[in-house]
């Protein structure tokens, strides 16, 4: 292995080993508790739209799952302004994650990872945006690792990032739609979002079934695809 290439695999993964203490001693580590959003950021208006959406942005390019985000964005700004503020926050990590690892991380994990990254390569290669979508869709995988190996991967940034905007709506409607139940209707709302969270599942396995082009995102999604697939 080249010495550059070891320095900077080395340099990546302190930054992610520092980022993960940063979560557990400081306030990022408080975003799943509800207190710390009525403190911060519900009522605090453009200010705090803008913690919300920065530390949001963050924590998921650090690996907190997409979904607790989005509730929380239902839980401080309501179904329609935490839609779209929990969108812009997805995406912001996105962005965060797939240029961090272009930049910092290539060499290495395409080194390490060089069967994932041909695979999801070969996936998104001839409709990035399509495949991108429907890679979002899919109620299974890693919202951090897809954003890592597609970041080292030839994919162009701009049908990526639109995709994965797209692709994400569904689950980001279901999870803010949970965390707006907190306050209005929580029975229906709740209800609600079990079945469109559901319907959506269900919709990702068919298109990635259907529409996958004989590529594959690896054993590991297809058999629990299989798994979930309505029409098995």
């Amino acid at each position: 292995m080249k010495p550059r290439m070891l320095l900077k695999g080395l340099f990546l993964m302190l930054t992610l080993a520092a980022f993960g203490w940063l979560l557990e001693t400081s306030p990022l580590g408080n975003l799943l508790d509800t207190h710390w959003i009525d403190q911060q950021v519900r009522g605090q208006g453009l200010a705090g739209e803008g913690v919300f959406l920065l530390v949001g942005a963050a924590a998921m390019a650090g690996g907190l799952p997409r979904q607790a985000v989005c509730f929380l964005g239902g839980y401080a700004f309501g179904l329609l302004w935490g839609v779209l503020l929990a969108s812009l926050a997805s995406v912001g990590g996105c962005i965060l994650a797939f240029f961090y690892a272009r930049l910092l991380g290539r060499e290495l994990v395409m080194h390490k990872f060089a069967a994932r990254v041909g695979r999801v390569d070969a996936f998104l290669r001839d409709n990035p945006f399509t495949m991108t979508v429907l890679i979002r869709f899919l109620p299974v995988g890693s919202n951090l690792l897809t954003n890592l190996v597609a970041g080292v991967s030839s994919v162009r940034p701009g049908p990526f990032f639109i995709g994965s905007l797209v692709g994400y709506a569904p689950q980001t409607i279901v999870f803010v739609l949970l965390g707006s139940g907190i306050h209005v209707d929580p029975v229906l709302r709740i209800s609600v979002s079990v079945a469109l969270f559901v319907l959506s599942s269900a919709l990702g396995v068919y298109l990635y079934k259907r529409l996958r082009q004989g590529h594959t995102l690896g054993a590991d999604i297809d058999a629990v695809v299989d798994e979930v697939d309505p029409g098995q």
